[in-house]
């Protein structure tokens, strides 16, 4: 496994600046709810790290990606392309660092949840949503939620996902409803 400067240096030079910030910022918290919920930071903070990697990646080039490397594409994720970065991020680190396997489900799942998260995905779908560079009408309430209950803190993000998108006529995967249904039993 390569380690976070030389990460850094690649994602500097393949991710916008924003980008580049929001997984710097997302490191940074994934670091924090670690500590909190005493699992590996140096993991969680690769994992956070790279979230993003096949982000931003064109619409068409997200596709032959996904055909090149035999990534199933759900309906959903083919009219709402942005979905895909998860799988392929999950694959990009899999091939170039040798990211274990719950680091890579930990990137394929931070976009819609999964009903079969560990504790490493919750925190990189958590800490990707509340990083210090967010700023969303909740904000401060889900930050403090997270370090109370990760799981109640999925639901509330994963529902309010949920209302905007059906709000704006987008597509509602239906990993995010299978998980908030799995975390509510």
């Amino acid at each position: 496994m390569k380690d976070i400067e030389e990460i850094k240096k690649y994602l500097k030079i393949i991710l916008s600046e924003k980008r580049y910030l929001h997984s710097i910022a997302t490191m940074k918290m994934a670091i924090k709810l670690a500590k909190k919920y005493n699992i590996d930071t140096q993991k969680a903070a690769l994992t956070a790290l790279t979230h993003d990697i096949g982000k931003e990646l064109a619409y068409e080039e997200k596709l032959k990606y996904a055909k090149d490397k035999n990534i199933e594409i759900d309906e959903i994720e083919r009219k709402s392309p942005g979905l895909l970065h998860g799988k392929i991020g999950a694959n990009i680190v899999k091939e170039k660092y040798a990211f274990s396997k719950d680091m890579q489900d930990a990137i394929k799942y931070h976009t819609t949840g999964h009903p079969n998260m560990d504790l490493l995905a919750k925190i990189i779908f958590v800490a990707d949503k509340i990083e210090e560079t967010r700023d969303y009408e909740d904000v401060e309430k889900v930050r403090k939620l997270a370090f109370e209950d990760i799981n109640k803190c999925i639901i509330y993000i994963l529902n309010y996902n949920i209302k905007a998108n059906t709000k704006n006529g987008k597509l509602v995967h239906e990993n995010s409803i299978l998980t908030i249904e799995k975390l509510k039993r």
